[in-house]
């Protein structure tokens, strides 16, 4: 009978430690008597494990300002005074990751800020390598899948957070997902940027997000803004807390919250060699017949489809040079920007908290 007892008690004990090793969360449910307790303490690690200490945030600002700008620098001077690590004179991805690979310690990144000007219809003005093509996603993915892109080490993990200050780079899905696979590591880290534009040195926050609205007209022929009120107005519906034609006059925010406006210029630049061609070289009497002949170019075309602006709302221009054809066209983008408040309390801008994914996109 002992024997039996003894057998019992041993089985009891073996299958109690076994629950223990498949998952230690419902020690707590399964373990109630004396002998139980006893063998949990036997078994639990106590060990306190060392945290993981990630480093200072740093800020990568990969331009310059030119003529009136000081978007680089009111970024520089709001980073600053967080005490923020600035890194310049990097305006590559290429030169981005060899500086964090040449600087990596025994603590990994925490937060990597990447500072870059530039709006959804210009693309970004960062370069994928040293002197190479401005960053897109097709020219990403080539340098990646080429292996012309350094790889990160093991300067990141999963708690890391790479995030770009580039006006409404949140809302391009395809270029995000190519950067996530070129900032690849053991541990991916995590990247994120807001659809909306990212303002510095405010008159009323040091940074806030605003929300744009754009209409175009062909370069140097404006309809004037009463009809750009009237275009604008029509194209977004949804926006009844905007008086247009106020915004397009104005171009700061007076009051938090006010719209206001800025610009910005398109250009391209089309050439058709006819040197060894048997076809005649065109001539063209007005901007319908040019447009015409754009669209008639499967290549040009497709240029002009990808930047979302209709081909009438550029000025076009065209000239000959030796036996090539040259064509520029060039268009003004007006930009209204509402800055985002709380809905709530006193009236102030919400603040852009790269936790909060109806503000920044995370890939």
């Amino acid at each position: 009978m002992n024997s039996i007892f003894k057998t019992s008690v041993f089985a009891t004990a073996f299958m109690l430690t076994s629950s223990l090793f498949v998952n230690c969360d419902k020690t707590s449910s399964v373990v109630k008597n004396e002998t139980s307790t006893l063998i949990a303490e036997n078994t639990i690690d106590y060990t306190v494990k060392e945290e993981v200490v990630t480093r200072n945030p740093l800020v990568f600002i990969t331009g310059y300002d030119k003529g009136n700008e000081t978007y680089y620098n009111n970024a520089r001077s709001f980073f600053k005074e967080k005490n923020y690590q600035i890194v310049e004179d990097q305006y590559s991805v290429e030169e981005i990751i060899n500086w964090l690979n040449k600087n990596e310690n025994e603590n990994p990144y925490g937060e990597i800020h990447i500072v870059n000007n530039s709006n959804p219809f210009e693309g970004m003005s960062l370069e994928t390598v040293v002197k190479g093509e401005k960053v897109t996603a097709e020219s990403l993915r080539m340098h990646i899948t080429k292996g012309t892109l350094p790889i990160l080490q093991e300067s990141v993990n999963a708690n890391s957070k790479i995030i770009f200050h580039a006006n409404g780079l949140g809302e391009n899905t395809a270029l995000m997902k190519v950067f996530k696979d070129a900032f690849c590591a053991d541990e991916l880290p995590n990247v994120v940027a807001s659809p909306y534009y990212s303002i510095f040195d405010g008159d009323f926050s040091k940074h806030y997000l605003a929300k744009p609205h754009y209409v175009f007209y062909p370069t140097a022929n404006s309809p004037g803004k009463v009809d750009l009120s009237k275009e604008i107005a029509k194209k977004y519906p949804e926006e009844k807390d905007i008086d247009w034609l106020t915004a397009l006059n104005n171009d700061e925010e007076r009051f938090v919250g006010e719209a206001y406006a800025t610009h910005f210029n398109i250009p391209l630049k089309f050439e058709l060699d006819y040197h060894n061609s048997d076809e005649e070289v065109p001539t063209f009497e007005n901007q319908e017949e040019i447009m015409d002949f754009i669209e008639q170019q499967e290549v040009f075309y497709f240029e002009v489809k990808q930047l979302n602006v209709p081909i009438d709302k550029f000025r076009w221009t065209y000239s000959m040079k030796n036996s090539t054809l040259i064509i520029k066209g060039k268009t003004t983008g007006l930009v209204v920007l509402k800055p985002l408040i709380k809905p709530y309390g006193e009236l102030q801008h919400i603040t852009p908290d790269t936790n909060n994914k109806r503000l920044y996109a995370m890939k």
